[in-house]
């Protein structure tokens, strides 16, 4: 079985997020999206919402689960039995940080990281830019799936 793991914060996630996911459906067996908890980090969403908001968007796709985890992602993969590691890649800044990272945990685990380019239409969004725009009053909707709705 060839499954993937797809870390991120996800705070929330975003329709970048969710195409990297839809895309990456054909390509592997499985794809675990894992919210990465970090007690140090100042999220707006608790990890539980976050999962919620995801599985949710992907409530009728049997191939994609979510969970969270802490520690290093290599570890998690190890843990899961994960082969992969699934990357959304919007510009050559995000190449940049995220070869140092491939690299590394390639040579620390084997594992390897597949790269997806963000679709046109999604590659300015960021969890960063919707969580601006939701501080702001903005109309955070045309950013995110459907799934994710603040009450």
């Amino acid at each position: 079985m060839k499954r993937a793991l797809f870390p991120g914060s996800f705070d929330p996630i975003t329709l970048g997020h969710y195409d990297i996911i839809q895309r990456a459906l054909d390509l592997f067996d499985e794809i675990v999206v894992a919210i990465g908890v970090n007690n140090e980090k100042n999220s707006m969403f608790t990890a539980e919402k976050r999962k919620e908001f995801i599985e949710k968007a992907f409530e009728k796709e049997p191939k994609v689960r979510v969970t969270t985890y802490s520690g290093l992602t290599v570890d998690y993969c190890k843990e899961i039995d994960a082969q992969f590691i699934l990357r959304g890649l919007r510009n050559p800044a995000d190449f940049e940080f995220e070869k140092a990272i491939a690299h590394t945990n390639r040579k620390l685990s084997g594992i390897e990281t597949v790269f997806l380019l963000t679709a046109s239409r999604t590659s300015f969004i960021s969890s960063s830019i919707v969580r601006d725009v939701i501080r702001n009053g903005g109309d955070y909707t045309v950013l995110v799936p459907d799934s994710v709705r603040i009450e």
